[in-house]
C-alpha cells in the first residue's frame, strides 16, 4: 500500500486536488442524476458518498487517483478526472465527468485531462493508459479523439457484459 499525498495540479482556469467532503453535493447531484448512466450511475446519495470515499481512499493505495477540477473563478467542483483503477481492471485509466450539463462547451473537460495527461507521463511515467468509453457517450469519445487516443479493438475490458469502447493515449513520442 503507499499513501502518495495527492499533487495540486494547475491549469489557466482550473485546480486539480484530491476529493474531498467538499464535493460531496458534486458527486451526489451527479452521481444520483440520470447524466451518471455512463458512469456508473444513477445511485442514491450513500452510494454518491461511498463513490467519494473510494476516490480518496484510492490515492491512499494506489499512490494515483481521480482528481476534483475547481473552477478557479468560482471555487466551485466541476467534476473529476484523473488515473483510475479500481480492483479488477485490466488497465490503468484515465477517466473524466463533469457534474452538470452548463459546465459543457467550455473546454474544462479537456483542458483538465491535458493535465492529467502530463502528470500521468512526466510523474506517473506511464507510456500507455486507456479510456473506457460507453459506445453511445459521443461526447467522451469526441474528447478521447481529441486529446489523441486511438481506439483500441484488442483492448480487454473491465466490465465484459458492458458494451465498451477502449481509446488508448500514449505518451508523445511511444510507438503507437
Amino acid at each position: 500500500m503507499t499513501h502518495a499525498m495527492p499533487p495540486i495540479l494547475e491549469t489557466n482556469r482550473l485546480i486539480l486536488r484530491a476529493p474531498s467532503a467538499v464535493d460531496l453535493d458534486g458527486y451526489i447531484a451527479f452521481y444520483t442524476s440520470a447524466r451518471s448512466s455512463m458512469a456508473g450511475g444513477p445511485v442514491d446519495k450513500r452510494a454518491a458518498w461511498n463513490i467519494l470515499a473510494s476516490d480518496y481512499g484510492h490515492w491512499a493505495m494506489r499512490g494515483f487517483g481521480r482528481f476534483a477540477v475547481v473552477e478557479k473563478s468560482s471555487n466551485r467542483s466541476v467534476g473529476l478526472i484523473g488515473n483510475y483503477q479500481p480492483l479488477g481492471w485490466p488497465e490503468k485509466e484515465i477517466g473524466w465527468v463533469l457534474f452538470t450539463d452548463a459546465d459543457e462547451n467550455h473546454g474544462f473537460a479537456y483542458e483538465a485531462t491535458q493535465a492529467v495527461l502530463d502528470h500521468t507521463w512526466s510523474h506517473l511515467k506511464w507510456s500507455t493508459a486507456v479510456s473506457y468509453i460507453d459506445p453511445n457517450n459521443h461526447k467522451s469519445i469526441k474528447l478521447a479523439q481529441r486529446l489523441g487516443a486511438t481506439l483500441d479493438r484488442d483492448a480487454q475490458i473491465h466490465k465484459p457484459n458492458v458494451p465498451t469502447l477502449v481509446y488508448r493515449h500514449h505518451r508523445t513520442g511511444d510507438a503507437q
